[in-house]
Order: structure tokens, then sequence, then C-alpha cells
């Protein structure tokens, strides 16, 4: 049984689980969900039917994209990449973890909510910006002085958290294009222009449905690889 990936193309969490699968080479079939109608074989799984989700060769679950992010590293023999992505330094996984930690606990909180300002009349747009611009400037003071937020080499925290700041980008393009956090918007764009992200992690899909054959990922044939 080749591992099963659910998931949804614009979701943070997914895109960071995709992305962590495709650099590591750890194939999977991806069914890409809708939503709005979730297939039945998600949901017949039991708990939360959230994406992404991935069930591997034994049929074993992985709810959460953090899971599935260390399950690719324990797939893959790309030794040197897994050394770059999660160090063998403890106080560097501390470091990575931190990271992750405030954007998944405390940064996700206030963006949820300067995206979706509507639906949380206690604030304005405005007020919740400003409370999501805290690890804004964290991010970019940290990467005035390097490329990633760890060095000269991608890490966890890098592929984590930078589907987060994307979607913080698009609130409103123009104040971002505008801002003054000229280091964080290189290290993005260094993500979401390159043609790994565009042709292989965001290539859209149709949403699958039972009895659908599996599309192949990253490779995305269905059926066959490259």
């Amino acid at each position: 049984m080749m591992p099963i990936l659910y998931s949804f193309r614009r979701c943070p969490y997914a895109i960071r689980a995709r992305y962590t699968l495709a650099l590591l080479d750890c194939v999977v079939s991806l069914r890409e969900v809708d939503l709005k109608s979730k297939p039945m074989a998600l949901t017949s799984l039991g708990g939360r039917a959230t994406v992404p989700q991935m069930l591997d060769e034994q049929g074993k679950r992985y709810p959460e994209s953090l899971d599935i992010m260390f399950w690719a590293l324990k797939q893959t023999d790309k030794k040197e990449l897994i050394e770059s992505l999660w160090p063998s330094s403890s106080v560097k996984q501390a470091k990575v973890s931190t990271w992750i930690s405030y954007n998944d606990n405390r940064f996700k909180h206030w963006l949820d909510r300067y995206k979706y300002a509507d639906r949380y009349p206690d604030g304005t747009e405005f007020d919740y910006r400003q409370r999501a611009e805290v690890f804004i400037k964290r991010l970019n003071k940290r990467l005035n002085q390097r490329k990633y937020l760890l060095g000269d080499d991608m890490s966890l925290a890098d592929i984590a958290i930078f589907p987060f700041i994307r979607q913080f980008s698009n609130v409103n393009k123009d104040w971002f294009e505008n801002s003054e956090y000229d280091s964080l918007k290189l290290w993005l764009d260094c993500f979401v222009s390159d043609e790994f992200f565009t042709e292989v992690i965001m290539k859209k899909l149709a949403s699958w449905q039972n009895g659908q054959l599996d599309i192949l990922f990253p490779f995305c044939q269905e059926g066959k690889f490259d």
C-alpha cells in the first residue's frame, strides 16, 4: 500500500507537509480534498476529518502536518538534507521547535483574525495586523543577518513557517509589498517564486472522489513516475 496523503492545496499546514515530502523525495498517493464535500474515505477514519492527514503503508495515521514532516525525515536517505532540516544538535533542534511553536500557537491566532477581521468584530484588521506584526518583526530581524532562520541552510522552521507568512502577505498585498520587512520579503520570495513551489507543491488537481485513481506525488502523474 502506498502512503496516502489527504491534502488541500491552499492550506498552509498542507503546504508545509507537501513541501517536505517533495523535498525529501517521499512518494505518496495524493488525494486533494474539497473541504465542503469531504470524501467518505477521509471522514470514515474517525476523529477530526482535517487536512493534511496521512496513512502510511501499514495504515498508521499521521493526523498533523508536523507528524507527516517528521515521518518524511525517517524515510529519506538524504543524510545531508536531514542534518540541515533537523540538525543533530539538540540546541538547534530546540531553536527549530521554538520558532515553529510560536508560529503555530501565537502568530496563527492573530493571522486568522487579520485575514477574517469581519468575523472578529472586537478588533479591526489594523489591530489584528499589528498583533501579528510582533512575529513578523522578529522574523525580519532574524533574517537581516542570515539567509534562513538558522543560518545559511534551510531548516524545518523555514518550511513550517513560510506558508503562513505567504498567507499573511496575501491579506493586503499592497501594504506588504510597501512594508519595511525587506529581509522577510526576500526570504518568502525564495520559496514562492521557485518553480519547485509553483509547479510541484501548488500544482492544481481536481478534488479526489472515492474510487478514483490516485495521483502520485511529488510526480503528480496517474499510476507512474516521471
